[in-house]
């Protein structure tokens, strides 16, 4: 009985069949690809904050409101800027007294009074005078003692000295204050009036404004809380200065020179295209750099942070969404 032979040619075929798959394969794997780099929308934004502490005693807007230069966004509570307003504006009034005082001189009472005082020291003097001749002239006889003139001398020396200090002070009383003193008085007065528009700007400070226009994104404090100076009340994104950022290793670098425009998709409008310019290139320093995995021929490489400006304003770009670059 003659055996039949073995058919080997489906084997071969099939062997063959996956030697080829395996070559295609491996042409398609290590053929170099299209790599796609993958970023985000960026915005401009500004914080929110008080110089002075005090409770939040309302908030205007809500998170996703637009809002315009100047609007009022929230308002401080701050009681102890007020009391500093009123000891301010006393102290102002004070020193305007003293200053209008200096500037007058003095009353015409306490002039008249300084006058009388004077006129009332030079009689003494020529009383003094008077007595002051007799007894010399006893003297001279002999029917004084010198001792008795010594004490007229004395006496009369008094009453000059009595009417020069009464002179002077009538003086005083009729020109009024120095000229230092009356600036040292308008000096105090324009003190004050410093003091009051110090307060002032922080009283200005409790109505939080709007600095540009733009979207609220976030709101930290509630009605009722209190919050520190400086402290952050809400972030306002600038809606109008948005950039695309991605995150890109230096051997991709000389596909996106500066100046260079691109072309980008953005998913989340339905792959919309969008024409962008670079316009910034950072290195992000030696924390971001990707490392080698061989030895022989391989470095490591940095990544650099590539910013684009896009070229045309899309409706519906928002911050946060993601941006497709090949």
């Amino acid at each position: 009985m003659k055996k039949k032979g073995i058919n080997i040619l489906p084997a071969i075929l099939v062997l063959g069949t996956i030697i080829a798959a395996v070559v295609v394969g491996s042409i398609y794997a290590f053929e170099k690809q299209d790599e796609t780099l993958q970023g985000q929308v960026e915005v401009s934004e500004y914080r929110v904050s008080s110089k002075v502490p005090g409770r939040v005693l309302a908030i205007n807007v809500h998170e996703g409101d637009l809002v315009h230069k100047g609007d009022v966004l929230a308002i401080i509570e701050a009681p102890e800027v007020d009391a500093k307003l009123l000891q301010a504006q006393a102290a102002e009034a004070a020193a305007a007294a003293l200053s209008e005082k200096a500037q007058n001189g003095a009353q015409k009472e306490d002039i008249q009074g300084a006058y009388e005082l004077w006129q009332k020291a030079r009689a003494g003097v020529e009383v003094m005078e008077k007595s002051y001749a007799r007894v010399k002239r006893l003297t001279e006889e002999g029917v004084m003692p010198q001792q008795k003139l010594d004490e007229v001398t004395a006496q009369r020396d008094a009453a000059v000295a009595t009417e020069r200090a009464a002179k002077t002070q009538y003086d005083k009383a009729v020109r009024g204050a120095r000229e230092e003193d009356k600036k040292a008085a308008a000096a105090q007065v324009r003190r004050a009036q410093g003091a009051i528009s110090e307060v002032n700007s922080y009283k200005r400070e409790t109505q939080l404004l709007a600095s540009a226009d733009g979207e609220v994104t976030e709101i930290f404090p509630q009605v009722g809380e209190l919050v520190g100076t400086g402290a952050p009340v809400m972030n306002v994104s600038i809606m109008s200065d948005l950039w695309l950022t991605f995150n890109v290793r230096e051997d991709h670098l000389a596909q996106l020179p500066m100046k260079k425009h691109v072309a980008l998709k953005i998913p989340a409008l339905g792959d919309e295209e969008l024409s962008a310019e670079v316009y910034y290139i950072k290195d992000l320093g030696s924390y971001a750099a990707w490392k080698a995995t061989k030895t022989t021929g391989q470095f490591d490489m940095k990544t650099f942070e590539v910013r684009l400006r896009p070229l045309r304003k899309v409706e519906g770009l928002r911050p946060g969404m993601t941006v497709l670059l090949k």
